[in-house]
């Protein structure tokens, strides 16, 4: 039996392939398990595409064109460019109407839950755990009922021939006649405020108490033994470490508030009658389906979506940052 003895020329040559073999199942392994998870969310990842992303090209796409009821009709397309976009951004009830009403809205109705929210949330981390739970449960079935069903509810207190409000301000003797609160565009959005705040405040009361709990008592302990007041121990203990939380609370309210449609819509003059309360939401349904002006509304939803994906990159940045933390 003779030894194949290998040459110094051959040392520096590569293997065979067969040597190679096993780097090779390794690759393939490691690939294989790298896609592993997208091809199980894929099924997902389908639905969602035909759900959400194919209506939102479909908006984007009508937003271009003078699209109503006669290219429904015919099918036939009428593109103008950005014309849809340049009548809404110069439309002057944009600035003086809708856009007042968006933003000045958003801001109070964020401000106001926040606020009640935290207050709830510290009632609710000083009382025992029975109270605690009956107290929680009682606060979420505001947040389990409807936007359709709380609105209604609110029309019902607030209405101008036997609501509950304008009975009581009549037997107090504070109004001689019945006052119509949804003609004036600030008790209008004064209802709206109430029905907003009414049904999101519980969200934030859980989330906050689920931060509360962490906080160290001992350094609250030490710091009232120092002489600091509630005030000062919750806005240089409390705050600073539920900085994160609060971000995330105040962005989600902000996406939610922002783009009310069903609390402004289903209130007596919210459906457009009354032009003075329409915000942005509501102006794109307007004139989509009761002007019929489909691309029109189109490009006024895409601008809504466009502002509300600025608030969603914030808020996913600050959650990024929450997690490097």
């Amino acid at each position: 039996m003779t030894t194949k003895v290998q040459s110094p020329a051959d040392a520096g040559r590569p293997r065979s392939s067969s040597a190679g073999g096993p780097s090779r199942r390794r690759s393939g392994a490691a690939a294989i398990a790298s896609a592993r998870p997208w091809l199980l969310l894929t099924p997902a990842l389908a639905v969602l595409a035909l759900l959400l992303l194919w209506p939102l090209i479909r908006v984007v796409l009508f937003s271009f064109q003078d699209y109503g009821l006669r290219q429904i009709v015919s099918g036939e397309t009428n593109f103008i460019g950005a014309g849809n976009y340049v009548e809404a951004l110069t439309d002057s009830q944009l600035w003086s109407v809708v856009l007042p009403n968006t933003i000045l809205f958003a801001v109070t109705a964020v401000l106001c839950t926040v606020v009640l929210g935290t207050l709830v949330a510290i009632l609710m981390t000083n009382l025992g755990v029975f109270w605690r739970t009956v107290v929680g449960s009682a606060i979420m079935v505001a947040w389990a009922m409807p936007a359709v069903t709380g609105t209604y509810v609110w029309v019902w207190i607030f209405d101008a021939d036997n609501g509950i409000v304008n009975q009581l301000l009549m037997g107090a003797g504070l109004m001689d006649e019945p006052f119509n609160w949804f003609t004036n565009r600030w008790t209008f959005y004064l209802i709206v405020l109430i029905n907003v705040v009414h049904h999101g405040f519980p969200f934030v009361a859980i989330t906050v108490m689920a931060g509360l709990l962490g906080v160290s008592k001992e350094m609250l302990e030490a710091a009232e033994m120092d002489g600091a007041g509630a005030f000062r121990r919750f806005f240089q203990i409390v705050f600073p470490s539920l900085r994160q939380v609060f971000a995330v609370v105040i962005i989600l309210s902000t996406i939610w508030d922002f783009k009310v449609f069903g609390q402004v819509y289903l209130m007596p003059g919210g459906s457009g009658t009354n032009r003075s309360v329409l915000n942005l939401g509501v102006w794109s349904y307007v004139e989509s389906f009761g002007q019929n002006r489909y691309g029109f509304g189109s490009a006024i939803a895409v601008l809504l979506t466009l502002v509300l994906l600025a608030i969603t990159v914030i808020y996913i940045r600050v959650l990024m940052k929450e997690d490097e933390l």
